[in-house]
């Protein structure tokens, strides 16, 4: 399957959501014509309140998910989540330094989330995918889903890593924390993870150990992963965990062309004509594509390809949907009028819901055509598409449906793929990191950025 964590918790969400599909009345706004870089601070501004004023109080951290109409299940308002929250801790540096809030009120947010970080449950370093907000317990993902999970923590660590390169040279206190995120980040035993082999497994449970038995192979959203596993100083992998387990002997090298553009890839499920669009987003948060390549691909002409494609599907519409076009396109993983899916440009996989994220999340590779999806929605969708903390996840014209719903894994990316599009900001904090940078060169890995 494309998205195999959230398409195991696919049952979660129906108890969790169980009226998901009512149509409620979204915030009613009306936006007038703006400059570009307004517009942009403004999308920005409102989608990082779901990190701040939309938090979850007690450990600060990212809700799992959050719904304005009044269907939320008030048992799952204290669940939070490790992957949606390390993107979380990114959006708090964009709004220091665009000034949404003060860096005083910016570090402490992120010294209760460290703290939390700190206190709550662990396995052999690593954070579940889940935990209770209040009281720093697992949240089961599923049955064998209750202890550690690496491709969680590893979102979680790119955003920590861009923390503390913000903060190592400042004032006392923000010295201190970043001191504090290192030692967290030195705690992750990545190698235990091998489970004797050469590869990285997702999962492992106190009670249940390896049962799950998630090799992760193949191209997906996970390469984040092995970077990082390669990178640490404590519990590093050597680079054969990458190149035999990741890219699998060289498998994952498969030359071919979709909609008329080039990929060098062999993704996860083999999909007609690439991934949702999440795959080109949630590791090159922090991680810069931009002329980082490795013998397998250019990751900037893979990930800009694989945004194209999307693009290209939504603008041909093979399937008729109503609305899409090219000032409305993005399809990845998302709440959706079938419950929850990863939808893709394929004639399976389309279901007609476009995902704001998705077209968001790619302003780096396709600006002019990311601009114009923003705009139609700012301007011309606003009754039915903005809320308190910016676009709602998902819709869809041809269903009329119009969920008045939020998920952190998708809210978070909008705000940072912005920024490091205007100025790459995130891209210039995480690839400072020296582990990340020997890590890199590990591995085979080229960048401009390992030369600065």
């Amino acid at each position: 399957m494309l998205r195999s964590r959230f398409v195991i918790a696919v049952l979660l969400f129906f108890i969790a959501c169980s009226s998901q599909n009512k149509k409620k009345g979204p915030v009613s706004v009306s936006h007038s014509a703006i400059s570009d870089e307004a517009l942009l601070d403004s999308v920005q501004k409102q989608t990082i309140k779901y990190f701040t004023e939309g938090a979850e109080p007690i450990s600060g951290m990212a809700r799992e998910r959050f719904h304005t109409d009044n269907d939320y299940p008030e048992k799952d308002k204290n669940i939070i989540t490790s992957g949606g929250a390390g993107f979380g801790v990114m959006n708090l540096i964009i709004a220091i330094e665009r000034k949404f809030i003060s860096r005083e009120e910016g570090l402490q947010r992120l010294e209760k989330i460290v703290h939390f970080l700190e206190t709550a449950d662990r396995f052999h370093g690593t954070w579940p995918h889940w935990w209770n907000g209040e009281t720093g317990k697992t949240k089961p993902f599923r049955k064998k889903d209750e202890g550690a999970d690496l491709v969680e923590t590893s979102y979680m660590l790119q955003g920590l890593l861009c923390v503390r390169q913000y903060f190592k040279d400042g004032n006392e206190k923000e010295k201190s924390l970043a001191q504090r995120i290192d030692k967290l980040w030195k705690e992750v035993e990545f190698d235990w993870f091998r489970n004797g082999t050469n590869v990285l497994y997702w999962h492992w449970s106190p009670n249940y150990e390896w049962q799950m038995n998630f090799p992760v192979r193949g191209y997906n959203e996970c390469l984040i992963m092995y970077v990082l596993a390669a990178s640490s100083p404590t519990h590093g992998v050597p680079a054969e965990v990458y190149h035999e387990g990741w890219a699998e002997k060289g498998k994952i090298k498969f030359p071919h062309t979709a909609l008329g553009y080039q990929l060098e890839l062999r993704y996860q499920g083999n999909p007609p004509n690439g991934a949702p669009l999440f795959w080109s987003q949630y590791s090159y948060l922090g991680l810069d594509p931009r002329g980082l390549k490795d013998k397998y691909t250019d990751y900037w002409k893979e990930n800009t390809n694989q945004t194209l494609i999307n693009y290209k599907w939504c603008v041909n519409n093979p399937k008729k949907y109503k609305g899409y076009g090219e000032n409305n396109w993005g399809l990845t993983a998302s709440y959706s009028n079938k419950f929850y899916a990863a939808h893709a440009p394929d004639s399976t996989n389309d279901l007609g819901v476009i995902t704001p994220t998705a077209a968001l999340s790619s302003f780096p590779y396709t600006p002019k055509e990311s601009m114009a999806a923003l705009k139609h929605w700012y301007y011309d969708m606003n009754d039915k598409l903005w809320g308190p903390y910016g676009f709602y996840d998902a819709f869809s014209e041809t269903e009329n449906w119009y969920p008045v719903k939020y998920l952190a894994i998708d809210q978070g990316p909008i705000p940072v793929m912005i920024e490091n599009h205007r100025s790459g900001l995130l891209w210039k904090l995480f690839m400072s990191s020296p582990e990340i940078k020997e890590g890199l060169k590990k591995l085979g890995f080229e960048s401009p950025a390992l030369n600065k």
